[in-house]
């Protein structure tokens, strides 16, 4: 995890704030706190390019267990609402702007590592969509893109904090490809009001 408890001092304060560090793999860690809260927001996952190459099997795990235990958690629970957070990479190679979830996907060869992080993803929606039809669990997908912001950490190749920290220190900016291409961004606190509008609205 590139997680810092320090990015956490200001919520330690609360008293309607509490924390338990453990693993979304971890079913009876899952199972005993889902039923505490009203609302799921599973973002566990593995993140960042480079720890996907780095780390095949583990980011593959994570992903698709780790969705699985929240998901069976929530359903044991009394069904409680889900968000799950997907991802842009499930689109693919996909040339058609704008992107539509409703577009065939294609993919590259399985020996391609990068290519193991969007299909578990994609297992991760049909996990969740299976839950919805079979267990009508409530859950909405979210295939964010780019969420940045503040204290975002470089490491993984996060490409926003990599830049700004290369700019402070007088070093150069790397750019791949031809320095045409284009990427969508988007503030954490945009981000959040997004998600939580989304909660709000899905009606089972």
């Amino acid at each position: 995890s590139t997680g810092s408890l320090d990015n956490l001092k200001s919520a330690f304060g609360h008293t309607t704030f509490h924390f338990v560090e453990g693993s979304v793999m971890d079913p009876a860690v899952v199972g005993d706190l889902v039923p505490l809260v009203d609302e799921v927001y599973h973002l566990a996952a593995a993140v960042g390019v480079k720890f996907v190459l780095d780390n095949p099997l583990r980011s593959l795990l994570t992903n698709i267990r780790g969705t699985e235990v929240v998901l069976e958690a929530a359903n044991q629970a009394g069904n409680k609402k889900v968000v799950l957070f997907s991802s842009s990479e499930v689109y693919g190679k996909g040339a058609s702007i704008p992107f539509r979830e409703s577009d065939d996907r294609l993919l590259g060869p399985t020996s391609v590592l990068r290519w193991s992080y969007a299909a578990s993803k994609a297992v991760d929606e049909f996990l969740a969509l299976g839950y919805y039809h079979e267990r009508r669990l409530p859950v909405v997908v979210v295939r964010c893109f780019n969420t940045c912001g503040p204290r975002q950490s470089p490491h993984y190749g996060m490409v926003i904090p990599r830049f700004v920290h290369n700019a402070i220190a007088g070093a150069p900016l790397e750019i791949h490809g031809d320095g045409t291409q284009t990427r969508s961004f988007c503030h954490v606190q945009d981000t959040i009001r997004a998600l939580k509008a989304l909660m709000d609205e899905r009606q089972i």
